[in-house]
């Protein structure tokens, strides 16, 4: 019996489009708020709208620094000398001085947890030579993520006419830096504090404090782009991931991503569609286990208004013709899912 469309299947994310209470009044330019879990946005406002990211550039730049660490191009105990460019950086600083070497895994904490542009821009010499040369990598990465409203001139968020994206690209990039390097974003991402020359900075994300579920992600302020805030939640299985741009102060953007936060956990779940690792030779349908009394199983979810799932229906479609012999992993077919019988996610063969 074949297994159903393997292990390598994937939800299109589509936005939660079904009766649920409204979200919350955001007072922000543009703000977006994802279950990370499956890929779909719960709510948003103008999540398309470019604006200026500030210092929330530090994730593409993170998310570089830990590909080169990944493919052992730098290490976590390298020395490194900090050059003049770096350290007349203005702006939010860790304080590094040039003729003192300093390693990189004190230059990801300067950055992650202080937002260090001097730091920021060390870890960006180290990487690529340059800070030019890096923001090239990061625009070719920024590509290969998908993120289409997004352009990169420097590693810092220091304002720039031709820097800019949205909320959307911005969710994107978090979710993709908590996926695709979840240890160092556990190890560094939720801390409260960083010493450095013998000076502590706090972290500035406030919900680090106000929050026990949050564990990250990042700040950002210039007065063009206002205060914003990526925070993500996790409870239970469960991950959110809120972004808030262009609020009028520190408080109100912590605020503002609190209300998102509590909205989504409490109104919505996260639905187990069916277990890839059981064999089956149909798809399941009604009512679908949530994540948490699915864990340890593997396989699709999406996320519905709390109470919705008895109303899920998946049903596969066979890809025609098939030809014998199948190989492993080969496409056999979709699954299409809708709730309370309208058309809700699509599940395609991994390609």
């Amino acid at each position: 019996m074949i297994r159903l469309l393997a292990i390598l299947l994937f939800v299109i994310p589509l936005a939660v489009r079904a009766d649920a209470p409204p979200p919350p009044p955001v007072a922000a330019k543009s703000w977006l708020l994802m279950d990370v879990t499956s890929g779909q946005i719960i709510a948003s406002q103008n999540p398309n709208e470019r604006v200026e990211p500030a210092s929330l550039t530090k994730l593409m730049t993170a998310y570089l620094v830990f590909t080169a660490l990944k493919e052992k191009k730098i290490q976590t105990t390298q020395s490194v000398n900090i050059s003049e460019r770096a350290w007349k950086m203005g702006g939010s600083r860790m304080f590094a001085e040039p003729r003192k070497p300093v390693t990189v895994d004190e230059l990801l904490r300067g950055m992650i947890v202080q937002s260090g542009n001097d730091a920021t821009v060390a870890l960006a010499e180290t990487v690529a030579g340059s800070e030019e040369v890096f923001a090239q990598m990061m625009n070719k990465e920024a590509a290969r993520l998908g993120l289409k409203d997004t352009s990169f001139t420097n590693s810092t968020g220091w304002p720039d006419p031709k820097l800019y994206s949205t909320a959307n690209d911005l969710a994107r990039l978090a979710a993709a830096l908590i996926r695709d390097f979840p240890e160092q974003y556990g190890a560094l991402y939720s801390l409260k504090d960083f010493r450095y020359n013998n000076i502590t900075q706090p972290n500035r994300n406030r919900l680090l404090w106000l929050d026990p579920n949050v564990d990250g992600v990042k700040t950002g302020h210039t007065e063009a782009a206002g205060y914003c805030l990526i925070a993500s939640a996790k409870r239970s299985d469960r991950r959110l991931l809120s972004v808030v741009l262009g609020t009028a102060s520190d408080s109100a953007r912590a605020q503002e991503s609190q209300k998102l936060l509590n909205y989504g956990f409490q109104f919505y779940d996260t639905v187990r569609l069916f277990d890839t690792t059981k064999p089956s030779g149909r798809c399941a349908s009604g009512k679908a286990p949530t994540t948490k009394s699915a864990r340890g199983a593997d396989g699709p979810v999406v996320t519905v208004p709390r109470g919705e799932a008895d109303k899920l229906k998946a049903d596969f479609v066979s890809q025609q013709p098939l030809v014998a012999p199948l190989s492993a992993g080969q496409p056999v077919g979709s699954i299409r899912v809708t709730l309370d019988g309208k058309p809700f996610a699509s599940i395609p063969p991994s390609r």
